[in-house]
């Protein structure tokens, strides 16, 4: 795919999260490796088009580059990028929170998206059923097909595509929600079963 100013800025959040880690446990050149992986691996990727979840392909492209560029395990990476996430005012500002995210003026734009996503237009796009919360849950998603997996099997390791699933419940933390979920494709399952609600306020 072309690089564009999306992925530039995705890729931008991402290895600022990382950055003051990578800079002190491996030096920069570290950090410079992972950042020209990272580019070439968006223009390697089949294009997914106008894509809701382009943050989440810039996602995967950072963590595989973040993997070829330290040398250290998939786990230690994960922890890594997990930590820096979590810990950067930018990256949480840009994600928003519950009540943005679940907001029901969304949801017409969000079954529109389900419709035009079950064309199969661009290969690698996700392909996604969207349920309107309830009792249990908020806002629900079935994914049918996962462009961070098909990333990761292009790419040669599919087993890192487990570790961007885990990053959903970092994702959903961020934002002052709960990620509640039964099976992943990366995992072998049939679909992604993603159900949100409000973080429940403690007594």
């Amino acid at each position: 795919m072309k690089e564009n100013a999306g992925t530039r800025l995705y890729g931008r959040f991402y290895s600022h999260a990382c950055k003051r880690q990578l800079k002190k446990q491996y030096g920069r050149r570290t950090l410079n490796a992972a950042k020209k992986e990272y580019r070439a691996i968006i223009r390697r990727a089949k294009d997914i088009g106008p894509s809701r979840l382009l943050s989440a392909y810039c996602m995967g492209a950072w963590f595989i580059a973040l993997n070829r560029s330290t040398g250290d395990s998939a786990e230690e990476n994960y922890v890594l990028f997990r930590d820096g996430l979590r810990k950067s005012r930018l990256f949480a500002m840009a994600m928003g929170d519950a009540d943005a995210y679940l907001d029901e003026k969304k949801l017409p734009g969000r079954l529109k998206w389900a419709k035009e996503s079950k064309k199969r237009t661009y290969e690698n796009d996700w392909v996604v059923e969207v349920l309107p919360g309830g009792a249990v849950f908020d806002l629900g998603y079935d994914y049918l097909a996962c462009g961070i997996c098909k990333l990761c099997q292009d790419e040669g390791c599919p087993e890192m595509a487990r570790y961007l699933c885990r990053m959903d419940f970092v994702l959903a933390e961020l934002m002052g929600m709960e990620l509640m979920r039964t099976t992943t494709i990366a995992e072998g399952g049939e679909r992604c079963d993603f159900r949100y609600r409000r973080k429940q306020q403690s007594v």
